[in-house]
């Protein structure tokens, strides 16, 4: 690999909130464009990371950050879904230059690993939007499988905005 996943850094809290928010506007992911008021979540990366964990991919050769993923390790403030035994992934996002090259995978497969390591942990949710099918391929790839019974609404007032839910069982 071209690239490493490590914790954030401070310093990199912009640059990774500017790639998560660009991400979601280039793949047409906000129903409201450049005034959708969850852009503000996506860009504050400090808050996640006060939080969560926030892990980050960052090229070897310069340490250019490539993407990003919050790794939520049981309930609280920035889990949507988790429950007792279970850790969440949120926030997956690969800066469009560097996409095509495992770095999203990569993020997925250092939260799993850290999900191992959560005492009583069993299990590892998420949610998804319905036309991220890459990621979709990606999650079941890994071995995640669909839970309809856990798709949501985090906007109940508009329909189309319900999000699909996977989970991975150790």
């Amino acid at each position: 690999m071209d690239f490493a996943i490590r914790p954030v850094e401070p310093g990199e809290y912009g640059t990774l909130g500017e790639i998560t928010a660009q991400a979601y506007l280039q793949d047409g992911l906000l129903d409201f464009g450049e005034s959708d008021g969850y852009l503000v979540e996506l860009r504050d990366v400090a808050k996640r990371a006060a939080a969560a964990e926030v892990l980050v991919a960052v090229a070897v050769a310069d340490g250019k950050v490539l993407g990003g993923v919050t790794f939520v390790p049981g309930a609280g403030p920035m889990a949507d879904l988790a429950g007792p035994g279970e850790t969440e992934i949120r926030m997956l996002a690969v800066a469009h230059a560097a996409r095509g090259r495992g770095v999203g995978e990569a993020l997925v497969r250092a939260c799993l690993d850290r999900a191992r390591t959560v005492e009583g942990c069993v299990r590892v949710v998420l949610s998804s939007q319905s036309s991220m099918r890459t990621a979709h391929r990606v999650y079941e790839r890994l071995g995640f499988v669909r839970t309809p019974g856990r798709d949501w609404n985090p906007l109940p007032e508009l329909d189309d905005i319900a999000l699909l839910t996977y989970e991975l069982t150790f």
